[in-house]
Order: structure tokens, then sequence, then C-alpha cells
């Protein structure tokens, strides 16, 4: 889905007139499940009420995410969970049937279909996990756009803000789960066969993405209140950096990234530059209390620092915004609204007051390293549902099938293939 035309629209609504999609989030990408025929696979192997629903679940997974758009979210993750429940037994390795059913899906990206199909449960629990990650990703981006959206003033409440955190670790726990416990099921050759966008490094920086996202929603609502002090403020600004830091090398790696990828480098290096001028800042504050003079010039260093990052970071959100798939970006709100004004401001102010200083002692003028803290935003927790109680059932009623008709099942599967050639 990432910021293709197709990432808001979860699937490929084709009434909709095409629109530039605006991003406080960012959304990697987007891949839907396609059609395949299970039931001709699993006939005779699982009980038929099993095979049934693993079907009916997955075709409706396919129905709503092709035709229709952002609203249907709550309809598609609660199938998402549906089908998890059935699926988790199909990859139990009791049964052996891990690699049975190839299943097939398709990347929405820049209005291209790119299918792919592999014949292992895990993989298919992989794409299913990730899908659940990049909607909960776009549901915390609408919650951080209102309706009445003015491209001039934005306002967004403390309610959708503190939702959009809750969403953020959400997504950051299902991208934690991916790696920690899907990824280590895949045998090297289907890890290979494997899109960028679903390797560890991808998922790593996706889930540290989402959780400085996370702090910084939460430093703008420090910004609000009263009992907030310019410790905590500074101590999230921080955060904030190490998370992107985190996610920058995580993407860093990959030397060819193009298209989406490369969309996903450009909004890291724009947020990682804008964390640190929100940083510098609240450290310069906190530094300039001190009474010595070299207090006092770390602090103007810190503030021009700060201002000099701010105006990288303006450069960079238009590289972003005009990296392919193009996308708009909100007006500032929340702690860059007021960081534009008060960066420049209080460099201007502090520089002037202490001029004489940075005058008389200027081997004292190394810009001051930021403090490192210990990092509060962590994944939720994410565990797979239980399998329903028919996988653990003692007896199963799977109705005999002759050879003959089993071999006929064959022959109509290849012959269905030859009439249909991707």
């Amino acid at each position: 889905m990432g910021c293709a035309v197709s990432v808001y629209a979860v699937g490929k609504k084709k009434t909709k007139k095409k629109s530039i999609p605006e991003v406080s989030i960012f959304v990697p990408s987007m891949r839907v499940p396609a059609q395949c025929d299970l039931q001709r696979t699993l006939k005779g192997v699982i009980p038929k009420d099993l095979a049934d629903r693993l079907t009916s679940i997955r075709n409706q997974i396919v129905l709503i995410a092709q035709d229709t758009d952002v609203s249907a979210i709550d309809e598609l993750q609660q199938a998402l969970e549906e089908y998890l429940s059935v699926l988790v037994g199909l990859s139990r390795k009791e049964f052996g049937f891990q690699d049975l059913i190839g299943f097939k899906w398709k990347n929405l990206e820049d209005g291209q279909e790119q299918e792919i199909s592999v014949a292992n449960s895990w993989f298919e629990l992989l794409y299913v996990l990730h899908m659940m990650a990049m909607l909960t990703l776009v549901e915390a981006n609408m919650k951080l756009i209102p309706k009445d959206s003015d491209m001039t003033e934005r306002v967004v409440s403390g309610d959708c803000t503190r939702d959009a955190v809750d969403l953020l670790l959400k997504a950051a726990g299902y991208l934690d789960f991916c790696v920690q416990d899907v990824l280590v099921h895949l045998p090297p050759d289907v890890k290979n066969r494997l899109p960028k966008d679903l390797h560890q490094g991808i998922l790593e920086a996706t889930s540290n993405q989402a959780l400085a996202q996370g702090t910084e929603i939460q430093l703008g609502l420090a910004l609000e209140s009263q009992n907030a002090t310019l410790s905590v403020k500074r101590r999230l600004a921080c955060e904030a950096v190490s998370y992107y830091g985190q996610a920058l090398c995580c993407l860093s790696g990959d030397k060819n990234s193009h298209g989406t990828a490369k969309k996903h480098l450009s909004f890291i290096k724009w947020k990682y530059l804008e964390a640190k001028a929100a940083a510098y800042y609240y450290h310069g504050i906190i530094v300039d209390k001190g009474t010595e003079p070299s207090c006092h010039i770390s602090a103007v260093c810190c503030f021009l620092a700060a201002e000099e990052l701010l105006a990288e970071s303006k450069k960079a959100s238009l590289s972003f915004c005009l990296a392919e798939p193009v996308t708009r970006t909100p007006p500032a709100w929340g702690v860059m609204k007021h960081l534009n004004k008060k960066v420049p401001e209080t460099a201007a102010k502090k520089s002037q007051m202490y001029g004489y200083l940075l005058d008389q002692e200027k081997g004292l003028q190394v810009l001051p390293d930021l403090p490192e803290f210990q990092l509060s935003l962590k994944p939720d927790d994410y565990i797979l549902p239980e399998a329903v109680l028919t996988w653990d059932s003692e007896k199963w009623d799977i109705p005999g099938q002759s050879l003959k008709e089993h071999l006929k099942d064959c022959e109509d599967g290849v012959e269905t293939e030859e009439h249909n050639p991707h």
C-alpha cells in the first residue's frame, strides 16, 4: 500500500478518482492475498469444515481488500485475526501440512500487481501479520488527519493523538513478532524469495519508525501538559532521535533502494532531522540554565544546530514529498508547529545575548553530544490466537476419496491451469 494511490484505498477501487494522499505516518507497502484453490489441495487431507472455513475466510479477505476503501479496516482486521486462528493449526509441525498449499499474494504498488506464490504456511502467516501491521499504520495515519482537513492549520485532538500512539505500538508489535517468531521458521530458499520489505532489516526499521513516531506524538502531548518538565521533553526528543537513528541504520544497508523503499528511506531521513532539531533545542534550554560562560556558549551552539537541522529537515520533507509515489505532508502541528516558531526566535535572541562570549571564547564553541536515555516505548506484546478446536479433535471426520476421484481432481487441476495460464 505504501504511499501509492492504492495505499489509502486498501485495494484498488476503480471508481474513486486518484488523489495525492497525505502522510503523517508512513506506510511502507501493502500486499493483499490473491485467489488460490485451497479446497482442491485440502480435500481429503483435513476435515471438510476446516478446509471450508480456511477457504471462505481467505476469500472474504481477498474480496474486502480488493473492493473497499479504508472504511473497511476494522472488518479486514477482524477477518485476518479469525483467519489466523485456522491458519495456526496448518503451521503446526506435528500435522506435517506446512508445505502443503501454495499461497498467493500480490503487491499493490504504483498500480502494478506483482504476484508471489509460496507453498509454506509460515510464509502465509508472515504476510497476514504484515498486512495487519500496515493496516494499523494506515489507521494511525487517519487518526492524525481530521476529516475536515485544513492545509494551513492543523489541530488534532488529544484523544486522536493518544489513539494513534496505541495503534503505532500495536503495529510495532506485529512487526516485532514477524521478526522474532515467524521469520525463524522460514527455510532459506523461502527467505530468499521474500520481497525486500519483508526482510528482517525493513521490518525492524518500520517497527522503530512506529516507536519513533509514537514518541514524537508523546512529546507533542507533553508540550500541552502543564505537568511535563523540560527534562521530560528533552528525554522524549532524544528518545525519538534514537528510534529514528535505529530505523535509519536498518534501512541504510540497502544501496539499491528504489520506488517505495527509496521513499521510506527519504521519510526516515526527514523525520530524523526533525527529531534532532527538537532534541538540540530542549538540550540547549537545559544547558543554558547553568551559570558558567561555557554553559551559555554550549546552549547557543545547540540552538544554532537546531536552526540548521530544522532548515535541512524542510528540504528533506520536500524531497520525500516529491519522491515517487508523490505525497502531501500535513501542515505543521504538535511539536513541529511549536519548534518552527521557537527555534529561530531562540537562536537569534541567545546569539545576540551571548555574542560577546562567543567572540571571547571561540575555543568553547563545540556542539555538545546529546544525552542518551533508556528507551521507554516498546512494541506491544503480540500472541497468535489459539488454534480453532477442530485441530485438536482426536477424531477427524475426513470423507474417504478413491484413487480414481483423486486422480480426476489432479487432471482437472492441470487442465484448468492450461486454460488459464498466468
